[in-house]
């Protein structure tokens, strides 16, 4: 796998991250994590995207505490006709569940979760007294 200069500058230690990833990934055969994400950050708020296509939104599970998001749910095997045998299988079914750690604390006041096209978009904010403040320096 390639790893961009570029793209990990702002955060030296995301490459290493991201290698360490990888490589227990190999090690242990194991897929990608389910359901893949986004996420974005700025300030004030942060904003997940997560591609669950197959999962109805009541069957999906949204929690938050202190700085980690959960997304739980199970994509359910669609039915066979009788008499069927399947002969590829190349997408997961089962239950899930991927924590997110964001690198603030969240306010459950302040997420919104929407879903359409088998994509669930999250937006969660940050509280007011955590948010990073511009001081003003005053002269002597």
């Amino acid at each position: 796998m390639l790893y961009p200069r570029m793209l990990y500058r702002a955060d030296p230690f995301a490459l290493m991250r991201r290698i360490a990833d990888d490589a227990d990934r190999a090690a242990s055969g194991a897929a990608p994590a389910f359901p893949p994400v986004n996420v974005w950050q700025s300030d004030e708020a942060a904003a997940i995207t997560a591609e669950i296509p197959g999962v109805e939104p009541g069957e999906i599970d949204i929690s938050v505490k202190e700085n980690l998001l959960t997304l739980a749910g199970e994509r359910r095997m669609p039915e066979m006709p009788e008499g069927g045998s399947l002969h590829r299988r190349e997408r997961a079914f089962g239950r899930f569940s991927r924590t997110i750690r964001l690198p603030f604390r969240i306010d459950p006041e302040k997420v919104e979760a929407r879903y359409a096209d088998g994509v669930l978009q999250i937006a969660v904010g940050r509280p007011d007294a955590d948010r990073p403040r511009r001081i003003e320096i005053k002269a002597a």
